[in-house]
C-alpha cells in the first residue's frame, strides 16, 4: 500500500481538515468536563480554597505571591500535557487497530507525513481551545500579571503540547495493542504531574530527584507557563526552555512519520 502522490504539496495535511472537524463537532461534549469543569474545579479546591491555607516566604514560590499564583501556571501546564496525551493515544490506535482510517487516507494521495501533521495539527487547536478556555475563566482571579503575558502562556501550551503529543504519537503508532498506554498513564503523566513542580517548588525534593524532575519536558512547560504569567521571565532560561520544547517536539514529528510508515507501508 502507497501513501505517496505524484504531487506533493507541503500543505496537503488541509484536506484532512474537514474530517477533523466533523469530528470533534460529533465528540466535543465529551471533552467539555475533562477539559474545561475538571480543572477548574481543581483551581478552586486546591488554588483558592487549600491556598487560602498556605502561607509560605513570597520569596520562595518562584515569584508568586500567593499559592493561588504559583500553582495555577503549574496546573495549567499540566492539563495542557494530559490533553495531548488523550489526544494521540486511543485516537491512534482507533485509527490504526479499530477503525483502521488511517489505511483508508493512505490509499489516497495523502502522504503518511500529511496524515500525521493533521492529526498533531488537530491536537494543537484542542491545546488552545482549552487553554485560551482556562486562561479566560481564571484572569478575574488576578493569576496573570498582564495580558501580553497572559497570551505568552497560551502560546507556551502549545508548544509544550506539541512536545508531549508527537513522541507519544510515535510511541501509539508502533504499538499493536493498547496495554502499552498504561505505562504512558500510570508510570509518566501521574508521576510528571505530582513531581515537575506544578504544587510545590523542587527545591522541596531531595537533590537527586530535583536533578531528575528538571529534566522533564513538563518542568520546563510549568517554568516558563510560571514565567509569563507572573511576568518573571528572563531571556537566558526562556530560550533555553523553549529550545528543548521545540527540539523535543521535532524529534517527536520525525519518528512519528517513520513509525507510522512503517504500519501503513511494510
Amino acid at each position: 500500500m502507497s501513501a505517496t502522490t505524484d504531487r506533493p504539496s507541503p500543505f496537503q495535511a488541509w484536506r484532512l481538515a474537514d474530517y477533523w472537524f466533523t469530528l470533534y463537532r460529533r465528540t466535543w461534549r465529551g471533552s467539555v468536563v475533562t477539559s474545561f469543569l475538571n480543572p477548574l474545579l481543581y483551581v478552586v479546591a486546591m488554588g483558592v480554597l487549600l491556598g487560602g491555607f498556605v502561607h509560605a516566604d513570597p520569596q520562595r514560590p518562584e515569584g508568586a505571591h500567593s499559592y493561588l499564583q504559583f500553582v495555577v501556571p503549574g496546573m495549567l501546564a499540566a492539563q495542557s500535557m494530559q490533553v495531548a496525551i488523550g489526544e494521540v493515544t486511543f485516537p491512534v490506535m482507533t485509527m490504526l487497530k479499530w477503525h483502521k482510517t488511517y489505511f483508508s487516507m493512505a490509499a489516497t494521495p495523502l502522504r503518511v507525513v500529511d496524515l500525521v501533521v493533521a492529526h498533531l495539527g488537530f491536537a494543537v487547536l484542542r491545546l488552545a481551545l482549552t487553554a485560551v478556555v482556562f486562561t479566560l475563566v481564571l484572569a478575574p482571579f488576578g493569576v496573570f500579571h498582564s495580558v501580553l503575558g497572559a497570551c505568552g502562556v497560551v502560546l507556551v501550551q502549545l508548544l509544550l503540547g506539541l512536545a508531549f503529543a508527537a513522541p507519544i504519537y510515535a510511541y501509539a503508532a508502533a504499538l499493536r495493542n493498547e496495554m502499552g498506554f498504561t505505562l504512558i498513564f500510570r508510570l509518566l503523566m501521574i508521576p510528571l504531574t505530582l513531581f515537575s513542580g506544578a504544587f510545590f517548588p523542587l527545591s522541596n525534593l531531595p537533590a537527586p530527584l530535583e536533578a531528575i524532575a528538571r529534566v522533564s519536558p513538563l518542568w520546563q512547560g510549568v517554568s516558563l507557563t510560571r514565567m509569563f504569567a507572573l511576568g518573571t521571565s528572563e531571556p537566558g532560561p526562556v530560550a533555553t526552555h523553549l529550545a528543548y520544547l521545540v527540539v523535543l517536539a521535532a524529534v517527536g514529528v520525525w519518528l512519528s512519520v517513520r513509525a507510522l510508515t512503517r504500519r501503513l507501508i511494510f
